[in-house]
Parts: structure tokens; sequence; C-alpha cells
């Protein structure tokens, strides 16, 4: 385990490159940290896309999440887009995670089948 000083210290700017990424120690040009972590976050799927219902946190008001789809975040967005549109509400993508304001579990599924994607209601 490396120091707290060597954890703490290292390039933060060079006249030569600008700013440098704390992780990788790249320009933040050349970073490559966001894509490597978004690579390891599609790699820990298991195939399964997983629709639920959700309210806690959320002061009781409902929205369906939907979990687990293999794509990149740009992607996951232009599909919460079309899910929004089709379902006729609003939502949002949030870590991976699309939520869809309100109950549309069945419609959704329906919509992920048909697209080609192997889809569980998860919850209860």
């Amino acid at each position: 385990m490396a120091s707290l000083r060597d954890q703490l210290g290292g390039l933060v700017y060079s006249t030569d490159t600008g700013n440098t990424c704390p992780a990788c120690r790249e320009p933040l040009d050349g970073c490559r940290c966001d894509a490597d972590s978004e690579q390891a976050r599609i790699a820990a799927l298991d195939g399964v896309v997983r629709i639920r219902r959700e309210t806690s946190g959320r002061k009781g008001k409902g929205v369906t999440t939907v979990s687990g789809i293999p794509l990149t975040t740009a992607d996951l967005k232009v599909l919460a887009k079309e899910l929004k549109k089709y379902c006729g509400t609003g939502g949002a993508v949030k870590d991976g995670i699309i939520e869809i304001q309100g109950d549309h579990r069945d419609s959704l599924k329906q919509e992920l089948t048909a697209r080609g994607y192997h889809v569980k209601l998860a919850g209860g």
C-alpha cells in the first residue's frame, strides 16, 4: 500500500502539457480513466436487464429503474430519451441506471424485449 504522501503527491500541472489527471498522471486531453471505468462497468454486467419499481428516497413518488443495459453512458442517454418518449414521461440516467417517472414496468419490458434485450422484472 502506498503511503499517504505518495497518494497525495504528484504532478497536477505542467507547463508543457497543462493540467494532468491525478489518477493516471496523463494530460487531461489523453486521460483514459473515464473510458477504462466505463469498460469495467460494462464488463461487470451479466447480460440481464432488470426493471424494478422504486419509491425509497423519493418522498413516496414511484419511479421505474432499468439497470444492466450493456451500453456506454452516451448510448444510455439516447436509449433513455427514446424510452421516456415511448412512455410519455420524464426521467434521467444516473450511474448507469435509467430512471423513468411512474410505473411503466410492463410497457418497458415489452419495448426492451422488442429491441433484443433479455429482460427480467425484479423486486415486488
